[in-house]
């Protein structure tokens, strides 16, 4: 059984996941933590609940879901997992840091990449890599069919959908994935996005101005 702690971090608002079991071993999804004070948060957290990270998960590589990726590196031995797709998007993060005024160090590319349809696996829990684009080219969100949550990233928000006008994001990519890899999910999924508070597929479903069915 996966417990999920959330934090939010940097300038962009961003959702941090930390999921961990009852053994202790932990994931940790899209760190954003930017600057020492939100780097020890994370830090106090694990060493608070005697957490051994395991795994580093980006659902994309925009910026501010990436801010975190080095210094879980240097803490950790961590390196980041996540579509081939998207090593673009996080190779030009280097460049657009500064533009934005904002400090970055630079993430380490894993040696593993995730696509749609694997199953990752924290001891006896799983999730499965759903590959969801069109806010990026190669989005993907982690689900847990026996809890019922999904690690959404920054495709389907409460009430709302992720942005497509940064480079690689596609409006109507982001529409089909959401109708043909989210909402077939079960109504009461949980899904935990990328900014702002939780949501479940069945709300949205019924809501979201921007995408109902």
């Amino acid at each position: 059984m996966l417990t999920i702690k959330s934090f939010t971090f940097n300038p962009y608002q961003e959702n941090t996941y930390l999921l961990y079991n009852e053994s202790g071993n932990a994931i940790i999804i899209d760190p954003g933590m930017y600057g020492e004070q939100e780097q020890q948060e994370v830090a106090r957290f694990v060493a608070d609940n005697k957490l051994q990270p395991k795994l580093l998960l980006n659902t994309h590589c925009h910026i501010d879901h990436v801010l975190g990726n080095n210094f879980v590196y240097e803490k950790f031995g961590l390196l980041p997992q996540f579509h081939e797709g998207e090593v673009p998007i996080l190779v030009a993060v280097q460049n657009y840091a500064p533009q934005m005024g904002i400090r970055y160090d630079i993430s380490p590319i894993g040696e593993t990449f995730l696509n749609d349809g694997d199953t990752i696996y924290l001891d006896n829990d799983a999730l499965e890599v759903i590959l969801a684009p069109g806010h990026s080219p190669a989005h993907i969100c982690f689900y847990s069919a026996h809890q019922k949550f999904l690690i959404g990233g920054d495709v389907l928000f409460r009430n709302s959908i992720g942005r497509t006008d940064l480079p690689g994001g596609n409006h109507q990519q982001l529409l089909d994935s959401i109708t043909s890899k989210l909402y077939t999910l079960p109504d009461d999924t949980v899904v935990y996005p990328g900014h702002g508070p939780s949501t479940t597929i069945g709300f949205e479903k019924n809501s979201n101005p921007f995408i109902r069915q």
